[in-house]
């Protein structure tokens, strides 16, 4: 448990600057040394509504967002309202002076006497700096990078409006205590999912990702596409899902390792291309950021509705691997692997996220891309000097590539041209489509026999805890951090807990599995979903049964909070 943790939620409107104050204050956090986690949480609208910006931070390494409020910062009357509840025992709200109620738990700031209406939120920045003990420069620097492009004129005024909150709040009387000071620390990266899976891709060498926008899954190709003219990637906003798939097929069979983003209504439209990337063994990455269903849903809330969905996607029997990454270092570090899974092997290959972690900011240390191989499509030569099959039945299933257009360097030595060819029918070794039934056995086995490559490289699981455990919680995804974070409270309560987390969900590590679900007292699963899909999936594979569950599918993320609930009363 994080004892000198504290959350900061900032609430109010679209089009209130709320993002963009939590932006910089995020930031302001992460440079002066702390771990943040942040949760955002914001409605299907430009304008209006109700949204929320919240910050946990620490001194120490912070996995999991807080439920409990300890500075509720209010820039409309609807967040006094719908939050001031949810404040902790030492919670305190800052709010317009207009809108406090004396005797309450209010710090009132007069921010229309502080600054013009569209700085207020600079000034707030200004004040809870000032509050938790930030130094004034390191802000003031962030205001320049952010509105520094944008003109002298304003970026003083910005200046000033934070100024004059830092002011005002150092002249009032401690109302909440300072952040303990943090150590000192080497430079920090301010990273959401998203950001970090465009990372990871750009790292593993994407030429080309093709996309339709799609809540919350679009962020990953525009961070692609801020810097696509200096990484030299082609980024396609689509007419739809059915062309953005193909459109990636195609770039891939040409020779640009290329991925797709979308999210799961998206997804549904692509399953064909997935089957066509596995027919015509052309790897492609799809990320799929996952929110509640079915049908539109809530666009903008979070979930882990779609593994089965995800696993099952398109029709056919062929083989994939689904990582689904637990923190904002695994998005980094699970798109490379999938890009070289889908490269090694010839076919699909996904990044299975959600809403909670593609929107979360964390502190992350810079990744070391200097030892970071990308792939390399055009790795295997010919088979022959006259002759190539672009589906030769090999002992693994992975027949050689050459890509079109690229001589093949053969026996002899020499450069040599060969036709590739590639056919969404059943067909031959040498790619074209066939009705010949004793072809169709040996061609489904030579693609089938795939899977136990990608299994001998599968990520196993992350087991943490104690050893034969009272509790073993199992978890997915993004509610990694949480469960950890419970799992630690449990054990202050005297009681032994263990944790399996899985980042590759498919091909399932079901021997490893095996051996640690037999050695606890209570399994439980944790999962933001209905109907417990991973604990499903674990039985169907392993055949263990895991009665208890831990589920949610609300739209809102897991928080330790919530799994402690749920296993207090189990």
């Amino acid at each position: 448990m994080k004892h000198d943790a504290v959350n900061v939620v900032i609430g109010g409107a679209a089009g209130q600057g709320l993002v963009t104050l939590g932006n910089m204050l995020t930031k302001a956090l992460v440079r002066s040394g702390y771990s943040v986690v942040v949760t955002e949480s914001y409605q299907s609208r430009i304008r209006g509504g109700h949204n929320t910006y919240a910050i946990r931070i620490s001194t120490e390494d912070v996995p999991a967002p807080q439920e409990a409020i300890d500075i509720l910062v209010c820039l409309d009357a609807d967040t006094v309202d719908l939050h001031e509840p949810e404040l902790s025992l030492r919670g305190i709200v800052v709010v317009e002076a207009d809108l406090g109620q004396p005797g309450r738990p209010y710090l009132l700031v007069p921010f229309k006497d502080l600054a013009a209406g569209k700085f207020s939120n600079v000034v707030a920045l200004g004040v809870i700096g000032e509050l938790l003990g930030l130094d004034l420069q390191r802000v003031a620097g962030l205001l320049d990078e952010l509105f520094g492009k944008k003109g002298e004129d304003v970026a003083a005024a910005n200046r000033e409006s934070l100024a004059q909150g830092f002011k005002w709040m150092a002249e009032r009387a401690e109302v909440f205590p300072r952040l303990p000071p943090a150590e000192s620390i080497g430079p920090r990266l301010t990273l959401n999912g998203n950001e970090a899976i465009a990372l990871g891709a750009m790292s593993a060498g994407v030429k080309f990702c093709s996309f339709y926008p799609m809540t919350p899954g679009t962020s990953v190709a525009i961070s692609l596409a801020a810097n696509a003219q200096r990484m030299g990637i082609v980024v396609e906003q689509a007419e739809d899902e059915i062309a953005a798939i193909n459109m990636a097929l195609g770039a891939s069979f040409a020779g640009a390792p290329a991925m797709v983003t979308t999210s799961g209504g998206g997804f549904a439209l692509m399953t064909e291309g997935v089957s066509l990337s596995a027919m015509i063994e052309t790897p492609v990455v799809v990320v799929v950021a996952q929110r509640p269903g079915p049908a539109t849903g809530l666009p903008t809330r979070t979930e882990q509705g779609d593994l089965e969905f995800v696993l099952h996607a398109g029709h056919g029997e062929f083989p994939r691997a689904i990582f689904a990454p637990g923190t904002v270092e695994e998005c980094f570090y699970l798109t490379r692997k999938a890009f070289g899974i889908a490269d090694e092997f010839n076919g699909p290959a996904f990044v299975l996220t959600d809403q909670f972690l593609a929107d979360s900011y964390r502190s992350v240390e810079p990744f070391p891309l200097e030892d970071l191989a990308a792939v390399n499509p055009c790795r295997t030569g010919a088979q022959s000097d006259d002759s190539f099959l672009t589906y030769a039945i090999t002992e693994s299933g992975v027949s050689p590539r050459l890509l079109p257009g690229v001589p093949a360097q053969c026996r002899a030595g020499e450069r040599c041209e060969h036709l590739v060819v590639a056919d969404s029918d059943e067909h031959t070794e040498d790619g074209h489509l066939t009705e010949d039934l004793s072809v169709r056995g040996p061609m489904v086995e030579k693609r089938l026999r795939k899977l136990d490559g990608i299994r001998a490289k599968a990520v196993p699981p992350e087991v943490t805890g104690d050893e034969n455990p009272d509790v073993l919680l199992v978890c997915w995804g993004s509610t990694k951090g949480a469960v950890l974070e419970a799992a630690t409270r449990i054990r202050e309560q005297g009681r032994t807990v263990g944790t399996v987390h899985l980042s590759q969900v498919w091909p399932l590590p079901s021997e490893q599995l095996s051996g640690i679900l037999g050695t606890a007292g209570h399994v439980v699963c944790v999962e933001g979903n209905a109907t417990g899909q991973m604990a499903r999936l674990i039985r169907r594979e392993t055949g263990f049964l895991i009665e208890e569950r831990v589920l949610r599918y609300d739209g809102l993320p897991i928080t330790p909070e919530f799994v402690v609930r749920a296993i207090d009363v189990l």
